[in-house]
């Protein structure tokens, strides 16, 4: 079970549909978990209209047929699409996360603490690797732990 850390320094926007993007391309499935109604909303609109010559085929939790969805965004850790990946992008680490195969965990400056503690809790537990990824000055992201 793989846990990546995606330290933002730049908005979600510009983070989730490429994470979204290579799942799907490898014939993987996803949840993306925001607690928040409006920030699930957000990220609704998002994965429709991020690029103007694509889309991400995906739905909301409890849309109907989630089964069959590449993407679900839901309220909570939950794979109603069967998905083995699972990002969590309100900050706010869950423990069931660690029922997928990979998750990503994605967090702003305003959830820093949360992070580090998430960090510390998951060191040492068997079967769980982590990384911690963080950009450079150019943009790029790079692994720091």
């Amino acid at each position: 079970m793989q846990v990546d850390f995606y330290h933002l320094s730049i908005p979600l926007d510009r983070v989730l549909p490429r994470i979204a993007e290579r799942v799907v391309a490898t014939g993987g499935r996803l949840v993306v978990v925001a607690e928040s109604e409006a920030q699930r909303l957000a990220l609704d609109r998002l994965l429709w209209s991020y690029a103007p010559e694509s889309f991400l085929p995906h739905a909301q939790q409890g849309g109907g047929n989630d089964a069959a969805q590449p993407i679900l965004i839901a309220p909570d850790v939950t794979a109603a699409n069967a998905a083995g990946n699972v990002a969590i992008v309100d900050g706010k680490w869950r423990d069931t996360a660690l029922d997928f195969d990979r998750a990503f965990h994605i967090f702003d400056e305003d959830a820093i603490r949360e992070a580090r503690l998430a960090w510390k809790a998951l060191a040492g537990r068997d079967g769980v690797e982590r990384r911690y990824w963080k950009q450079n000055d150019s943009g790029r992201w790079e692994q720091a732990a």
